[in-house]
C-alpha cells in the first residue's frame, strides 16, 4: 500500500479546558495587542458585553451583528466598526456565524483572531471562509484566515439548547466524514476524522440524557477541535458543495442543513469509496448513510429539507447550482443524481 502523502500541521494555539476562557485577556497580551473588538451574534450580546468588560482597558469595542452565512454587507458595516475603533485584533466569541464574521474580518485586515467557541462548529481551526453575497456562497482559503488562538471552554456550551447542540455536532461531523475519502487526505487528517466521530457518537447521545454532564460537553467540544481541525487540513467535496448551495441560495439553517444532508452524501459517495468509509460503518453500525440517518433519528436530529422551509419546487435550481462548478468528488457528480439525492432528503428518507 502506498504510504505518499503530504501534512502541514495547523499553526494555531489551542487552549482546552473547562474556566480557560477567563485567560482571554491574557491571550489578547500574548498577541501583543492593546485594542480587543469583541464579536457576537445579537442573541449573545449580553456575553459579548460580559467578556468585554473582562478584558477591561484592552477592548475597544463590541459587535454583536454576526449572522448566519457571513453576509458580506454585515462584514462591512463590522469594518465600520473596527476602522472607527482601531482594533488591533478581533475577539470572537459564539457560534459558526461569529466565528465567520471574525475570519471575514482578518481576511481583509490580517488582524489576528481570539476566537472562544460556544457551540460545535469547529470553523475556528480553518483558513477556511465562506461568505454570502448576491444569494451566492464561496469560500476562499488563506493563511490569513486562521485564527491564532482558540479558547475551548466546556463550561460555556452547558447552555447550549440540546437540539442546538445535536445539529451542531452532526454539522462537525460532516467534516470528519468528507476527510476521509478526501483527495489530499493523509494518515493524521483520517486518525483524527474517525476519533472525532467517535468522540461525537458517544457525546451526543450522552448530552441528550445529562444535557448539563461536564464530561459529555468536554467530549462533545473535542470532537469539534478534531472534526474541525480536518476541515482545515483536507478538502472537501459534494457534502459541502450542496449545503453552501442550500445555505447562500436559500437561506436555510447551516447546521440543520448539513445534519439532514450528511447522510445523503455520505451513502452517495460510499458507493465509490467503502473502504474510504468503513471507519463510519464501524462507529455507526449497518451501511455508512443508513447508519448516519438512524444515529441522526436516535439523538432527535431534523431528517427533511421541508420541514426546513424549502418547497419541492426549489429542488431543481438547487441541483443546477449545486452542479455548476462542482467540488471534487470521488463519485462523479451529475444533475440527474443530485436531483434524486436532494429529493431524498427533501422526504426525509433513509439512505439504502
Amino acid at each position: 500500500m502506498s504510504r505518499d502523502f503530504i501534512y502541514s500541521g495547523s499553526p494555531a494555539h489551542i487552549v482546552f479546558g473547562q474556566g480557560k476562557s477567563a485567560a482571554a485577556c491574557e491571550w489578547v497580551e500574548k498577541l501583543g495587542c492593546t485594542g480587543a473588538l469583541v464579536l457576537s451574534t445579537p442573541n449573545q450580546k449580553s456575553d459579548a458585553e460580559a467578556l468585554a468588560e473582562r478584558l477591561g482597558s484592552r477592548a475597544v469595542g463590541v459587535f454583536t451583528g454576526a449572522v448566519m452565512h457571513t453576509p458580506v454587507d454585515v462584514t462591512e458595516k463590522a469594518m465600520e466598526v473596527v476602522r472607527e475603533t482601531k482594533a488591533d485584533c478581533i475577539v470572537s466569541l459564539g457560534g459558526g456565524s461569529t466565528t465567520g464574521l471574525g475570519k471575514a474580518i482578518a481576511y481583509r485586515t490580517d488582524l489576528p483572531q481570539i476566537v472562544i467557541p460556544t457551540t460545535y462548529a469547529g470553523s475556528e481551526v480553518t483558513p477556511i471562509l465562506g461568505q454570502t453575497e448576491g444569494g451566492r456562497k464561496t469560500t476562499v482559503r488563506h493563511a490569513s484566515i486562521l485564527p491564532e488562538v482558540v479558547i475551548y471552554d466546556p463550561a460555556l456550551t452547558f447552555g447550549l439548547p440540546v437540539g442546538m447542540s445535536v445539529t451542531s455536532g452532526l454539522n462537525a461531523m460532516a467534516h470528519a466524514v468528507e476527510a476521509l475519502y478526501a483527495r489530499d487526505r493523509n494518515p493524521i487528517s483520517t486518525l483524527m476524522a474517525a476519533e472525532g466521530l467517535r468522540a461525537f457518537k458517544t457525546s451526543l447521545a450522552d448530552i441528550i440524557a445529562r444535557p448539563w454532564a461536564p464530561e459529555a460537553r468536554a467530549d462533545a467540544l473535542y470532537g469539534a477541535w478534531l472534526c474541525g481541525t480536518v476541515l482545515g487540513t483536507v478538502g472537501m467535496a459534494l457534502h459541502h458543495k450542496i449545503c453552501h448551495t442550500l445555505g447562500g441560495t436559500f437561506d436555510t439553517p447551516h447546521a440543520d442543513t448539513h445534519a439532514i444532508m450528511l447522510p445523503h452524501t455520505a451513502a452517495y459517495n460510499a458507493a465509490a469509496v467503502p473502504e474510504l468509509l468503513a471507519p463510519v460503518a464501524d462507529i455507526f453500525g449497518g451501511s455508512v448513510g443508513g447508519g448516519l440517518w438512524d444515529f441522526a433519528r436516535q439523538i432527535g436530529s431534523p431528517l427533511a429539507l421541508k420541514d426546513l422551509g424549502l418547497s419541492e419546487a426549489d429542488l431543481d435550481r438547487a441541483a443546477d447550482i449545486a452542479t455548476e462548478n462542482p467540488y471534487w468528488n470521488p463519485r462523479p457528480i451529475d444533475r440527474e443524481s443530485m436531483r434524486a439525492l436532494l429529493q431524498d432528503a427533501w422526504e426525509g428518507k433513509r439512505p439504502a
